[in-house]
């Protein structure tokens, strides 16, 4: 997406589009029981140090590392220190974000949260040995999650854009409650909580060939649409707004 053709509208409309990916993540990962072993620290190295879902999502982000997935400033690592160079010829994104956004990560928060608080909560208990699998869907539903939060950077930059004298303000007094009031819109927090929840409900249907048109599957999902409004209601605009702020703190160095 070129600088010219960043707007509110397109910013908007990516977001929406990234709701979509979520929810399917999500409904993905709770085919899979909760797989402890996926999450457990061995008592000795085999081959690999740690629990099975760093060194997937390590060994998964060095490879796409190499093929180029980091230079989309729309992407961020959730282990970046280590990775290695692309072996891609690199693409020439537009400049559209102030060179400090490259700073900001909270996937660390990203990583806690879903495995700490999020992950209880819609997936049942048991263990069918898909560790792989199981770990598979964890990246994608954090690397899901952590395009949708870290998008705020975009959000920041154009609010910035279509109004500077605004924002200024309250950067050059480092105010950042005076920068979250002027980011927060709750009627469109509570549009974009039932949207959710709306599309979790029809995403995830339970489909039969023995449903007609008339009768109700209701109640029969794939994951608990109210789960998915609370979702974005207490962690993703949260962590969105908290890197809008930080984003903007930075906007004017």
């Amino acid at each position: 997406m070129g600088e010219k053709e960043m707007t509110l509208d397109t910013v908007r409309d990516s977001l929406i589009r990234q709701e979509d990916t979520i929810i399917f993540s999500l409904i993905e990962r709770a085919k899979f029981p909760m797989n402890s072993p996926t999450y457990q620290e061995p008592k000795s190295c085999v081959g690999f140090c740690g629990s099975l879902i760093r060194f997937f999502v390590n060994e998964t982000e060095s490879l796409q590392a190499k093929a180029g997935r980091y230079q989309n400033p729309e992407e961020n690592a959730f282990f970046p220190d280590h990775l290695p160079p692309s072996l891609v010829p690199p693409y020439a994104f537009p400049p559209v974000l102030h060179r400090a956004g490259a700073s900001i990560n909270v996937n660390n928060k990203i990583w806690d949260i879903y495995f700490k608080q999020l992950l209880p909560l819609f997936i049942i208990s048991g263990d069918d040995g898909n560790y792989a699998s199981t770990a598979s869907s964890d990246l994608n539903c954090l690397q899901a999650i952590s395009r949708r939060i870290h998008y705020g950077k975009f959000v920041a930059e154009v609010k910035y854009k279509d109004a500077p004298h605004d924002y200024e303000p309250a950067i050059r007094a480092k105010d950042r409650d005076a920068l979250m009031k002027l980011l927060t819109f709750k009627a469109v927090e509570e549009t974009v909580k039932k949207r959710v929840e709306k599309k979790a409900m029809i995403f995830g249907e339970e489909v039969t060939t023995n449903t007609t048109c008339t009768e109700s599957n209701e109640g029969k999902h794939k994951i608990d649409p109210p789960l998915v409004s609370r979702l974005y209601d207490e962690w993703i605009m949260p962590l969105t707004k908290f890197v809008q702020v930080e984003y903007l703190l930075r906007r004017l160095d």
